[in-house]
C-alpha cells in the first residue's frame, strides 16, 4: 500500500549493527516482476552480439564474369554466369550480412527491471547495506578478510557512489567479485551476484532514481 516503509539494517565493515534505513515498500519489498527483468536481460545480450556473420552474394564471389555459352541453340538451359546461386560454388542468396542486434527497452523497463531485481535480493537477504566501502590498502588479502565479516563468498556486487580506488584494485583479481557505481549498475549484475554489498549513499540515490 502507498505510504507504507521498510526498515532495512545498516552495518559496518564489521558486521556491526549501524543503524537502520527507511525504504519505501513499493520500492524494494513488491512483488519482483519477471518479464521485466527478462526483457532487459535480452536486450543487454542482444547489444553483446557481434553481428559478424557475413555470406558472399553473387556480387562478391570471384570470377564468373564471362558467360559460360550462348544463350541459344545448345539444348542446355541458359545461364548468364558460373557464380549463380544455382550452381556449386556460386552465391548465396538471403544469407547473413553483418548487422548490429542491439535494441533499447524503454527507461522505465529499466528502471523496473533494477527494481525487481533489487527487491529479490531484499526478500532472499542477499542484500547488505554498509555504511562505506573503502579499504586500507592495496592488498587482495585485506579485500577478502573484508568480505568475509560481511558474509560474502563467491559472486558479489560492491556498489557506492564513487568508487575507492584501493578497493578497486584490492579486488580485481577476485573472480565474481565487481564494483560498480550506482548510476551503472545493472540488473543482471544484481541478478547474477550472490551478495550485493551497497554503501547507505549509494542505496539512498538508487531510492531516488527508482522512484522517478
Amino acid at each position: 500500500m502507498a505510504g507504507e516503509t521498510t526498515k532495512v539494517p545498516v552495518v559496518s565493515l564489521t558486521r556491526s549493527p549501524a543503524g537502520e534505513l527507511t525504504v519505501p515498500s513499493a520500492l524494494v519489498a513488491g512483488p519482483v516482476r519477471e518479464p521485466l527483468l527478462h526483457a532487459l536481460v535480452q536486450s543487454q545480450l542482444a547489444a553483446r552480439r557481434a553481428g559478424s556473420a557475413a555470406t558472399k552474394t553473387r556480387g562478391f564471389v570471384s570470377g564468373g564474369g564471362k558467360k559460360p555459352w550462348r544463350q541459344k541453340g545448345t539444348g542446355r538451359a541458359r545461364v548468364g554466369e558460373i557464380r549463380n546461386p544455382l550452381w556449386r560454388k556460386g552465391g548465396t542468396v538471403f544469407g547473413p550480412q553483418p548487422r548490429s542486434y542491439e535494441f533499447k527497452v524503454p527507461k522505465k523497463v529499466e528502471l523496473g527491471a533494477l527494481r525487481a531485481a533489487l527487491a529479490q535480493k531484499l526478500q532472499d537477504g542477499e542484500l547488505i547495506i554498509v555504511e562505506a566501502l573503502t579499504a586500507t590498502e592495496f592488498k587482495t588479502k585485506s579485500a577478502v578478510e573484508m568480505l568475509k565479516r560481511l558474509g560474502v563468498s563467491g559472486k558479489a556486487v560492491l556498489v557506492d557512489v564513487t568508487l575507492d580506488d584501493k578497493l578497486v584494485r584490492s579486488v580485481r583479481n577476485l573472480p565474481g567479485v565487481i564494483v560498480r557505481q550506482g548510476h551503472r549498475l545493472t540488473p543482471r549484475e544484481v541478478m547474477n551476484a550472490g551478495r550485493v554489498v551497497t554503501t547507505q549513499s549509494a542505496f539512498e540515490r538508487l531510492q531516488e532514481a527508482l522512484a522517478s
